[in-house]
């Protein structure tokens, strides 16, 4: 069976839930959905002239246990 992963975000807009998740193969394909997710919002920011990189998108299996908290900093490499 394909385990099903949610991905909730928190960031200045509050918390909004994963009610759906995904079916992925292992751990390590949902934390590159994640980076993937995290870098999409960020790239929206962007487009609207600002960048915040105070949230986070938490990573859980279906009962619940957590996988992993991936802070949207971690998600990208900001050079000046």
């Amino acid at each position: 069976m394909i385990p099903r992963y949610y991905f909730h975000v928190r960031n200045g807009n509050g918390l909004v839930e994963d009610e759906e998740g995904r079916s992925l193969p292992d751990r390590d394909t949902a934390r590159a959905e994640a980076l993937k997710g995290v870098r999409s919002m960020l790239s929206e920011d962007v487009l609207s002239g600002f960048l915040d990189l105070q949230g986070t998108i938490d990573v859980v299996e279906e009962a619940g246990e957590p996988v992993l908290s991936l802070d949207f900093g971690e998600a990208v490499d900001v050079r000046r």
